[in-house]
C-alpha cells in the first residue's frame, strides 16, 4: 500500500496533472482520477456512488482554480470499493501502586474509495 501512496505522490508531482483539493470529514485530501482513498466510514454497499461537493481548490492544465472557501459548481466523483478496517490500536491504563493495568484494542472502520470524475 506504501508503494500506491508513493506513485500518488511522485505523480501529482507535476504541474499538468488534472487534480483537485476536497474537504471531507474534517480532513482534507489532494485527489486525482483513479486514485483509492480510505474516508470516514458510511454505511454504502460497494459500488455505490459518492460525490464530493467540497472542493478547495482545483488544478487543471497547469492553472490552479483556488475557492473562496469552495469552488463554484466543481464536484469530485467516487465509487465505493468496500469497508476496511484500519491498523490496531492499543489503549492502556495504569495506576501506579495500585496494581491496575488494563490494556484494550480498537481498529477503525473508513470505507475506501475510488476517485471516477473530477468537475
Amino acid at each position: 500500500m506504501a508503494t500506491t501512496a508513493a506513485t500518488h505522490a511522485a505523480s501529482m508531482a507535476g504541474s499538468n496533472h488534472l487534480y483537485a483539493v476536497i474537504a471531507d470529514g474534517g480532513r482534507q485530501y489532494r485527489v486525482m482520477e483513479g486514485q483509492e482513498l480510505d474516508i470516514d466510514f458510511r454505511h454504502l454497499p460497494a459500488g455505490s456512488e459518492v460525490v464530493f461537493d467540497k472542493v478547495l481548490a482545483v488544478s487543471e492544465a497547469g492553472t490552479l482554480k483556488m475557492g473562496a472557501p469552495l469552488v463554484k459548481g466543481a464536484k469530485v466523483k467516487a465509487e465505493v470499493v468496500g469497508p476496511v478496517q484500519g491498523e490496531k490500536i492499543y489503549v492502556q491504563k495504569f495506576a501506579r501502586r495500585k496494581n491496575y493495568r488494563r490494556r484494550t484494542g480498537h481498529r477503525s472502520l473508513s470505507t475506501k474509495v475510488r476517485i471516477t470524475s473530477i468537475a
